[in-house]
Parts: structure tokens; sequence; C-alpha cells
């Protein structure tokens, strides 16, 4: 059984959880992991990983996370009335995604596999 969880991390406690998941990959991520749209993602392979405690009536499952990465005013193509395009210029792109990774989390990019 599958389930979804969407939240934001604009708020400061979602973004230490984030950070906390992260520490679980050594804060490496794959050049692959990252999309030409900007947005990236990464998975856990065991729960237990990231200190919670086995349990043997649920098994052990794995975590997928995706970081969609945007700015203001990206909502203007979701509207319903009145859609406006975004720009090439003001998207976001691969490389500013890995910087941005790279200067937010200190993380590092692994060259591709």
């Amino acid at each position: 059984m599958k389930r979804l969880l969407f939240t934001v991390l604009s708020v400061e406690p979602r973004q230490k959880k984030f950070w906390r998941h992260l520490k679980v990959r050594e804060y490496g991520l794959w050049k692959n992991n990252f999309s030409d749209t900007g947005n990236f993602g990464f998975g856990i392979q065991e729960h237990i990983d990231l200190g919670i405690k086995y349990d043997p009536s649920i098994g052990i499952y794995g975590l997928d996370f995706y970081v969609v990465l945007g700015r203001p005013g990206f909502s203007i193509a979701d509207k319903k009335r009145r859609t406006g395009c975004i720009g090439a210029k003001y998207r976001i792109s691969k490389e500013e995604a890995m910087h941005w990774f790279q200067q937010k989390y200190n993380g590092f990019i692994l060259p591709g596999k």
C-alpha cells in the first residue's frame, strides 16, 4: 500500500525534518537525481535508517522524497482564469537547482550513474 504525503518546506520545523532525512544520504545526491526543470528527488531504502524502531507487524518500508523548487510568480501558470506563461529565463534550470542544494544544505553532487 502506497501513501502520499505533501508538505511545504517553508516552515522551519519541516526544514529540520528534511535535513535529518538528507543526513541519511550523507548530504550527497547523484546528478541524475535532478530534473531539467529544477526539481530533485531521492529515496531511502529502509525506514530504520532514520532511527525509527522496527515493528514486525509493519515490516521494512522505504521512503521517497521529491522537492519542487519555485520562485515568486510561478503560480500564474496554475491559475484557472487568465493563466500566463513562465519565461524561459525565469524558469529554474538543473544547474541552478544543484547550486541551490549545495549552498542551502552544504551537499555535494556525485557524477551521474
